[in-house]
């Protein structure tokens, strides 16, 4: 397997965890705000490291870091990740996933064996405007749903997370969001942020009134409803 992106420290991916992250190429959605284009799109990647050389560097930091983070892109799209897991997992590490959910059959199948320790999970929009939101405007939203009753099913400890874009997402939006996720033990909001490697133009950020709005809609449906990177 090989990797496109390769953040060996973060204190940050992985909440309690001394962690590095990993960033896997392609992406089945269009996300416009995306801010990982180059990640997503079919363009020469700029940086590659081989599954050899990762394990090597995870090897060497056994009983120094705690996890690894898999991201994207889509990781979910590659068939190799799970051999890739499992050699993680027998070096002790715990694994943390971040996917888009359009795949519960693979998100299933990688917790019933035990390869992954932590879920995030991106949720776009409302089911009404899933499509417009991930740029694919014929997308069934039905995989989504079903991954999100995976995970409800506390099996794997997880998350849900949406970023706010004020060009997609209301008040009423979030709102609809919080009561469709009811149960679930952390929602996050973390506001667009422009990284100059956009699939989109012309996107905006939420003003902070706004997105103090949005958590206060979320948090009629949930208990815990949490601001990132404000």
């Amino acid at each position: 397997m090989e990797f496109n992106g390769f953040l060996k420290l973060t204190l940050l991916d992985y909440p309690t965890k001394t962690a590095c992250t990993l960033f896997t190429k392609g992406c089945n959605f269009r996300c416009p705000f995306c801010h990982n284009a180059s990640l997503v799109l079919p363009c020469e990647p700029h940086e590659r490291y081989s599954e050899e050389e990762v394990l090597r560097f995870l090897e060497k930091r056994q009983g120094i870091l705690d996890g690894v983070c898999v991201t994207g892109g889509e990781p979910l799209l590659h068939s190799s990740l799970d051999r890739f897991l499992e050699q993680v997992k027998a070096l002790g590490y715990a694994v943390k996933l971040d996917t888009n959910g359009s795949n519960p059959d693979r998100l299933k199948n990688l917790i019933e064996r035990g390869l992954v320790d932590h879920v995030a999970m991106d949720i776009k929009n409302t089911p009404e405007k899933y499509g417009m939101t991930v740029g694919l405007e014929e997308f069934d939203v039905s995989p989504i749903l079903e991954s999100i009753a995976l995970l409800s099913e506390n099996r794997v400890s997880y998350e849900f997370r949406t970023t706010v874009v004020a060009e997609y997402h209301t008040v009423q939006d979030i709102g609809e969001i919080a009561r469709m996720l009811q149960g679930a033990p952390a929602y996050y909001l973390q506001n667009f942020v422009d990284s100059g490697d956009l699939i989109g133009q012309n996107l905006h950020a939420v003003s902070r009134e706004t997105l103090d709005l949005m958590r206060f809609s979320a948090l009629e449906h949930l208990q815990n409803v949490e601001l990132r990177g404000v």
